[in-house]
């Protein structure tokens, strides 16, 4: 079960990892708007690389998926849309991104989304011993093993980060 520092009431996400039986710890922040994965990382005392952001994106046929990519690095968009087979893939604006996740942007887990959407993640994530993600709520972060999004959302691997 989770540890608890400071309570966290509960998001979708942690309701879907307590359903599926993950072992997960709570790490709340305090939320700076843009200060992204570096911000959280800091506070926390995290690696960067460590700390994995949910990036919602879509296709050329404004199909939205889900990205899980280390903090320190950018998706190559060109790569993903070679990997996944589509023409091109961008980012959805934060009110669509929204309107798929059900969650604020800065807030946004890739579990218990408001949208099933498929969700790929940067293979060299799978390789990290433990990984920290966010829970569902701006500066709020779970920890967790990262087979974890292969077992519970069925992410498939990719290779997409750009060099750093």
């Amino acid at each position: 079960m989770a540890r608890k520092d400071k309570h966290v009431s509960e998001t979708p996400a942690t309701q879907l990892l307590r359903r599926a039986g993950v072992d997960f710890t709570e790490h709340p922040y305090d939320y700076v708007d843009h200060g992204g994965t570096a911000e959280s990382a800091r506070q926390l005392g995290l690696p960067e690389h460590a700390v994995v952001k949910t990036l919602v994106m879509q296709d050329d046929r404004a199909q939205p998926l889900i990205v899980l990519m280390h903090g320190d690095r950018q998706v190559s968009t060109k790569n993903l849309a070679r990997e996944i087979g589509v023409k091109s893939v961008e980012p959805c604006t934060p009110e669509v991104a929204q309107r798929h996740s059900g969650y604020l942007v800065g807030g946004t887990s890739p579990f218990g989304t408001k949208k099933v959407m498929r969700v790929f993640v940067e293979a060299t994530v799978l390789e990290l011993p433990r990984i920290f993600i966010n829970g569902g709520r701006r500066g709020f972060l779970v920890g967790l093993d990262p087979a974890v999004l292969v077992a519970v959302l069925a992410a498939q691997a990719v290779r997409c980060a750009l060099a750093p």
